[in-house]
């Protein structure tokens, strides 16, 4: 039974935004752009479609001093830009930010070096949060300090990722996946928040959401790339949104729907310290899978690849003569002969040859001509010692 007391990942570079694996941050506004602040309720029953997006945006671009003065636009100074929730968050969390775009599993997933059974793992945080963070959602989708930002069609991720963890451990999924320590508090305060104090709940639903929408495809790409994971998109169900159209204007409604609700400056204040908070839990989910993919790499070292690590028969590792080989596409670092060939350079670019001699070895054919060989060898020792 999949159980985690208070029902739960990937923290990932900027490219513009912040595009998290798991844990997404707040991302920067790119542009003065001025929207309208309660869109149609067009966007609550069919994701998000471009035309009434279209009518909701509207911009001060395009009119020069004269215009803007003539139709009383008035300039917004910086007091009332920083007022406003988006920007508090933005400068807010640029530190915590930081902190958790470097950790070393977001940097090492994002160059591909990622184990199956660790992306298992990372996926598996990801449902238990996203349980806990959508179960509180949804109780709350009529209370006024987050009723604007309720988007289930649009953005709840728990069916994605329902389906791919039938991907990746089976059937019987919910036997197998446990809710490690880190993510058990991480949702333990989600719940906290949802139940006791609503109005931070915005801190945790812009924090993953926004990032999600940012780095989705490039996040899939990487996990297809570097597990061999089907294009067709099992396994990574997670990082679609199929009714956003236009993932950038859907996170500037969400901006201006946050942006308009109406919170005195001190609620901001604390919303800002929960997104934080979060900040800190992610990090903590990040450290404890860095710490799971370190035994992963130690196992392999000591016992050998392992002949699959659980996933489907079309995901195992690719074999010869019964033994595991390296392909040439993994981390190369963790061969054994890697170690000693280091200093010459030799295996820039290179595949292992370790496992596959152990291979050569195992075939009846070479084991008698070496046998012959030493036989022969013997003979001569003996007839050159008489």
């Amino acid at each position: 039974m999949v159980a985690c007391q208070a029902s739960l990942s990937m923290g990932f570079p900027r490219h513009k935004y912040w595009i998290g694996l798991p844990f997404p941050s707040p991302v920067d506004n790119k542009s003065n752009t001025r929207i309208d602040l309660f869109p149609s309720q067009e966007y609550q029953t069919r994701g998000v479609r471009a035309a009434a997006m279209s009518a909701e945006l509207e911009t001060s671009e395009g009119l020069d001093e004269p215009e803007k003065k003539i139709s009383g636009a008035p300039e917004k100074d910086n007091h009332s830009r920083m007022a406003d929730l988006s920007e508090l968050l933005k400068e807010g969390t640029k530190e915590s930010h930081d902190r958790a775009e470097n950790t070393q599993f977001v940097k090492d997933f994002l160059k591909g070096n990622i184990r199956k059974e660790l992306f298992k793992l990372a996926t598996t945080a990801l449902y238990f949060t996203y349980s806990a963070l959508e179960e509180e959602i949804d109780r709350n989708k009529d209370h006024p300090a987050f009723a604007p930002l309720y988007f289930p069609m649009e953005l709840h991720r728990k069916k994605a990722l329902i389906r791919d963890m039938e991907y990746l451990y089976g059937e019987h999924w919910e036997e197998q996946a446990k809710c490690s320590e880190a993510t058990r508090k991480y949702v333990e305060r989600i719940h906290e928040v949802g139940q006791n104090e609503p109005e931070l709940l915005v801190a945790h639903a812009y924090t993953r959401y926004m990032g999600d929408l940012s780095g989705g495809q490039v996040l899939k790409k990487v996990a297809q790339r570097a597990l061999k994971l089907p294009s067709t998109g099992e396994g990574t169900q997670f990082y679609l949104f199929e009714n956003v159209d236009n993932a950038q204007q859907f996170k500037q409604l969400y901006r201006a729907r946050m942006n308009a609700l109406d919170l005195n400056l001190e609620t901001k204040e604390k919303i800002v310290e929960e997104a934080n908070k979060a900040f800190e839990f992610n990090m903590q989910v990040f450290n404890e899978l860095d710490q799971a993919g370190s035994l992963l790499a130690k196992e392999t070292l000591e016992d050998g690849l392992p002949a699959h690590d659980g996933l489907p028969t079309h995901s195992r590792l690719p074999t010869q003569d019964g033994l595991p080989v390296h392909d040439g596409k993994g981390d190369v670092r963790k061969c054994p002969y890697y170690a000693a060939q280091l200093d010459k350079g030799a295996l820039e670019g290179s595949s292992c040859p370790f496992a596959a001699a152990l291979a050569m070895l195992r075939r009846p054919s070479l084991q008698f001509l070496l046998a012959a060989s030493v036989a022969l060898a013997a003979g001569l020792l003996a007839w050159y010692s008489m």
